[in-house]
């Protein structure tokens, strides 16, 4: 039998943030301070890529240039077509259905959703390209060539940048439903025809009071993904 291993204060401290990340679903109007964006930034940068190719690029609104983006992605959408650079999911079946439905109940419960009503749940829905009102957001691409390792990098950026968020006492909702949008969004933030739209990210300062804020979702037990195989 293994030995059993002391857990290090930095291990301890990277449980606690773990733990206590959640997703930002309403947000404080106060701008974060740009030293702290930089530094926010700083530590995303430090996530590993394959072979180092560190291929994210990241647009970052503040101020009015996120109220601008808001209101013209808001525009767009009414009379445009979603046209996602990367697929989205063909289908959630089994016990991802299960964990869908279980967040999107949380969520939903938590605003006063109840099952059936359609308006309410568009409303919701909406609230994503509202950037559920918050002061910032960033949105991150990937270099085409690179194909699904660029956007695995990038999911490994994203994944930084949510627990640095989360240290820094912000709030942060990783959003895949602007990438619905990409080519808006490449031409909005004057991107190259080359990269290719992963995420965005709404951050800023959490707003405590809000019920939507209220829930928190569950992990899956070790034993429920991993297999071990032994001598």
């Amino acid at each position: 039998m293994s030995p059993t291993i002391a857990p290090t204060d930095a291990f301890a401290t990277l449980t606690q943030i773990l733990d206590e990340r959640w997703t930002c679903r309403q947000f404080r109007p106060e701008r974060v301070p740009r030293p702290t964006i930089e530094a926010l930034l700083r530590a995303a940068q430090r996530s590993p890529s394959w072979c180092n190719t560190q291929p994210w690029q990241v647009a970052v609104t503040e101020g009015a240039a996120t109220d601008r983006f808001r209101k013209e992605l808001l525009e767009h959408i009414q009379n445009s077509a979603a046209a996602p650079d990367f697929a989205f999911p063909a289908q959630y079946t089994g016990v991802y259905r299960d964990r869908r439905r279980e967040c999107g109940l949380q969520l939903y419960e938590s605003v006063g959703i109840v099952k059936g009503d359609q308006a309410g749940t568009m409303r919701q829905a909406m609230r994503n390209f509202e950037l559920f009102d918050a002061p910032h957001v960033a949105i991150i691409s990937t270099e085409a060539d690179l194909g699904v390792y660029g956007a695995v990098d990038c999911g490994l950026y994203i994944g930084t940048f949510l627990l640095a968020a989360q240290s820094l006492g912000l709030g942060a909702a990783p959003q895949a439903a602007l990438a619905s949008y990409s080519p808006f969004l490449r031409e909005y933030f004057e991107l190259s025809e080359n990269r290719r739209i992963v995420a965005a990210i709404s951050f800023g300062y959490p707003d405590s009071d809000h019920p939507v804020n209220g829930f928190r979702t569950r992990r899956a037990e070790t034993d429920r993904v991993a297999t071990w195989f032994t001598d």
